[in-house]
């Protein structure tokens, strides 16, 4: 995302295209450690921004908990066979807050991103969560907390799409895949923290058993809301606002003294520039036209995935565990493990996204989940069920859950990042979060009728369920999912407008930089953003 000036070396600014071709070089070369050293800034704001997606995945975490807690169903359950639970229904409807803010909230996301900027979008969402709280602090009742759900949900759903925008547009190429997985590492956090605090509270023979972990959640807010007034807004969102100064300004702050960061805002603005020239618009249409679609579909398709291969399974990962036979003590360390490999099988990601890229560890990954869930099924056949099976299907989601953060958890957030277009990527996000959301809700309503003792109890035979959809996704995957590592955005934008085949974007080479019509389109234009930007290099001299 940019280049390096000799320590010390003075020199006029470089005729413009020399600038581009000096940081598209830089962007080739840099490797991961030296982007570390040269934009710890970008790093350090890209995490901070992240916060926002582990209150997004603390709550329905902590609503999965919740219905597994002693206090809580005395409150709140009814008697079925003698042991007090939360209808199938009322777990439901209380589950929805988080898929429907994901639809409605991502969508809604979009504008103000585009209008405002990811800054302002993600400060009024903090503010607009630290309110909401009182209302899940104080209910006393199913129908308050539903209300409380709902509402909340609308404003956490925005965080799925402002992290991975944000992140996506502040960092270098050779740390972009790292910075938008981070945001998988931060679902992690959220869900593992649920199952902590759920742990640590679920003793108490009073309403704070249940009003403690909501509470926690004012902790996130009283750590961002101070430092939000110093995030530096996307660079990409200000030169498609035309506000070059600002976004040299805020390339500084997210820069060690070292970068050139007049090159780097040139690839901004040609980038930019050359999206125009391919008629990349900015409107929730555009993302379903033309090169777009296919963009989208990608997007959409990977995020998707998540949910068909069985990742909502998580939110009710203590309550599966008792289903399945164990103890509520075992169920709920269990429920923390069961996130603690996530946590592990995320950072170990970090590790493989260097050497083996983004498609061969998603299909890979896929790939195992799908066994692993064939596995859990047929295991749950055995007549009988000797001792031995529910601690077997139980390790086996273990190991399933390190699989899926290790591949597609957080491959999907730089997959997502990386392969819609620059002047569409909050909206594209948000259309793919949207979506996802949507099969979300699906999800919310099936799975406590499938987990219920009262109702279909499936225990382990869910794994034939989700282990065949999963088998689908994968089919797609391999024909549709390209690899993306070590592409700027502008050659991502050439080899979508070139109809590449996913399987041969890894090897293709691009020979010149733009296809020659587009090149021309650009001769005749003249390039006026070009030309103030290389006035103002010229003024800086």
């Amino acid at each position: 995302m940019g280049t390096v000036e000799a320590a010390g070396e003075l020199k006029a600014p470089p005729a413009q295209d020399d600038d581009l071709a000096e940081a598209i070089l830089a962007e080739h070369t840099m490797s991961f450690w030296e982007a570390v050293k040269l934009y710890p800034a970008a790093i350090g704001w890209s995490a901070f921004v992240s916060l926002g997606v582990i209150m997004l995945a603390f709550d329905p975490q902590l609503l999965g908990n919740l219905f597994a807690m002693d206090k809580f169903k005395q409150d709140f359950g009814y008697n079925f066979n003698g042991e007090m639970i939360i209808s199938a229904p009322w777990q439901t409807g209380l589950s929805m807050g988080n898929p429907v803010g994901q639809v409605v909230g991502a969508l809604l996301a979009g504008y103000p991103m585009d209008w405002w900027g990811r800054k302002k979008t993600f400060g009024a969402c903090v503010v607009m969560t630290a309110g909401l709280i009182f209302i899940q602090f104080f209910a006393r009742s199913l129908e308050v907390l539903l209300v409380g759900e709902l509402i909340g949900g609308l404003v956490l759903g925005c965080y799925a799409v402002i992290a991975p925008a944000y992140s996506s547009e502040v960092c270098p190429m050779a740390i972009r895949g790292h910075l938008t997985s981070y945001v998988n590492l931060c679902f992690v956090i959220g869900q593992l923290l649920g199952n902590v605090v759920a742990s640590q509270t679920m003793k108490l023979d009073d309403h704070w058993a249940y009003s403690i972990p909501f509470a926690l959640q004012w902790f996130w807010c009283a750590i961002i809301i101070p430092g939000m007034f110093f995030v530096p807004e996307s660079p990409w969102w200000l030169v498609r606002k035309n506000r070059l100064d600002e976004a040299e300004h805020v390339l500084r702050k997210l820069a060690s003294e070292k970068v050139n960061v007049h090159a780097t805002l040139a690839v901004i603005v040609e980038t930019d520039r050359l999206e125009q020239e391919l008629e990349v618009n900015s409107t929730y249409m555009d993302c379903f036209k033309g090169v777009n679609w296919r963009r989208t579909e990608i997007s959409i398709g990977v995020y998707c995935t998540q949910v068909l291969s069985g990742i909502y399974l998580i939110n009710y990962g203590t309550y599966f565990f008792q289903q399945a036979g164990l103890a509520d003590d075992d169920a709920f360390n269990m429920g923390i493990g069961f996130l603690a490999v996530g946590f592990l099988g995320t950072v170990l990601s970090w590790f493989l996204l260097v050497r083996y890229g983004r498609r061969t560890i998603y299909n890979t990954g896929l790939f195992g989940l799908v066994v692993l869930q064939i596995i859990i099924g047929i295991l749950d056949c055995i007549p009988d069920r000797p001792n031995g099976v529910q601690w077997a299907e139980s390790s086996l989601m273990l190991i399933w859950n390190f699989c899926y953060d290790l591949s597609i958890g957080p491959v999907c957030f730089v997959i997502i990042s990386e392969a819609s277009a620059t002047r569409v990527r909050s909206k594209s996000i948000a259309v793919a979060t949207a979506a996802q959301g949507i099969l979300g809700i699906v999800m919310t309503v099936a799975i406590p009728y499938m987990i219920n003792p009262d109702q279909a109890n499936m225990q382990g035979k869910l794994g034939f369920f989700f282990g065949g959809l999963a088998g689908l996704c994968f089919v797609w995957a391999h024909f549709r999912v390209p690899e993306t590592m070590g592409r700027t955005y502008e050659e991502l934008d050439i080899l979508f407008d070139r109809k590449v085949p996913a399987r041969e974007f890894k090897n293709y080479v691009i020979e010149e930089t733009v296809p020659p019509e587009i090149g021309a389109v650009r001769a005749e234009a003249g390039g006026l953003a070009r030309a103030e930007l290389a006035a103002k290099t010229e003024d800086a001299a």
